[in-house]
């Protein structure tokens, strides 16, 4: 029978065994921290522009009062240049049904372009119109809310909607 210290020797790691591993383990944490923080930004502002983000709101954020200054403010919604917009619209549809916006048979040229086609939804779908009444710099910009109802335009690729182009009542 052997003594209980080569007994011990032959178990255990020792300290200078983990000694080769513990670079190579940090060089292991740092590359996923890249690749977690470089994979963040990349998706980051395609989530800040898509159509969902911009203008679905469903179901309808149950904001008592100022919806539309409270919206806006939460979804950082300006113009490139830090100004305020003039109007803006959010859906109260299920983004589901938006989709379907896309295989609709009302294909037609946007109002605003001649050369890009908007399709149009079959149905009426709920809305909040924000109107700018105060302010012209963002944050500082002020709305007054108006629910309405009406036919949705948006602009479509091989995945869906890509951009509201209006709507029409």
């Amino acid at each position: 029978m052997l003594p209980v210290k080569a007994r011990a020797k032959r178990a255990g790691v020792e300290a200078r065994d983990v000694k080769g591993i513990l670079p190579l383990m940090i060089l292991m944490v740092i590359v996923f921290l890249l690749l977690l923080f470089w994979e963040n930004e990349l998706t980051e502002d395609v989530v800040l522009t898509s159509m969902e983000h911009l203008h679905v709101d469903y179901p309808q954020s149950a904001v008592p009062l100022r919806y539309c200054n409270y919206m806006i403010l939460q979804r950082v919604i300006r113009e490139p240049d830090y100004t305020c917009r003039k109007v803006h619209v959010f859906i109260h549809e299920r983004p589901q049904k938006i989709n379907r916006i896309c295989t609709s048979s009302k294909k037609m040229t946007c109002p605003n372009y001649s050369e890009i086609f908007c399709f149009q939804s079959d149905t009426k779908f709920r809305m909040t119109v924000c109107q700018l009444t105060g302010g012209s710099k963002y944050p500082a910009c002020r709305y007054q809310i108006s629910p309405t109802e009406g036919f949705v335009l948006v602009t479509c690729d091989d995945l869906g909607p890509v951009n509201f182009q209006g709507y029409v009542e």
